[in-house]
């Protein structure tokens, strides 16, 4: 192989490596424009989810909601969140809310019941709401607090 053969195959693979490294750099870019869209879609998902919560919250402790609807949508914004908030102390009266009356039906199944059944449910939902209207106020106080410590509440 002649010198000029060796310095015409060094050049051509030295394009070929320039190429490669170019083109690692543009999907190297890619992937962080990726990644950075993915965290700004999360952050406003949480900002979403946190005001909400604040307003169910706030709707709460005004009495402008059911109990039990109050707790099923904090309870459910939670999961959203974060799945093991709802364990925290403050906030277990939403989950065990929900617990106790996820299976009364709501909305057109509601409607399919007889009135006897609508009644029993309804009587059902009001000693449930009885029983856990103090703490699920506590938990939306709770709740409260939590948004305005957001991100540092979180963990």
């Amino acid at each position: 192989m002649t010198t000029t053969t060796a310095l015409i195959l060094l050049a051509v693979s030295l394009a070929i490596v320039a190429g490669l490294a170019a083109y690692a750099f543009t999907l190297w870019q890619e992937v962080k424009r990726r990644e950075a869209f993915r965290e700004e879609e999360l952050r406003r998902a949480h900002e979403n989810c946190l005001s909400n919560l604040e307003i169910v919250a706030s709707s709460l402790l005004q009495e402008q909601v059911d109990i039990t609807e109050g707790a099923w949508r904090c309870k459910l914004l939670l999961d959203i969140l974060d799945p093991s908030l709802i364990e925290r102390p403050g906030f277990q009266a939403f989950g065990e809310v929900y617990s106790r009356t996820q299976h009364l039906h709501t909305h057109s199944a509601r409607k399919q019941l007889t009135p006897r059944e609508r009644m029993r449910e309804d009587r059902e939902r009001l000693e449930v709401e009885a029983e856990w209207r103090q703490p699920v106020l506590a938990a939306a106080e709770e709740l409260l607090a939590f948004r305005r410590g957001w991100p540092g509440s979180l963990h």
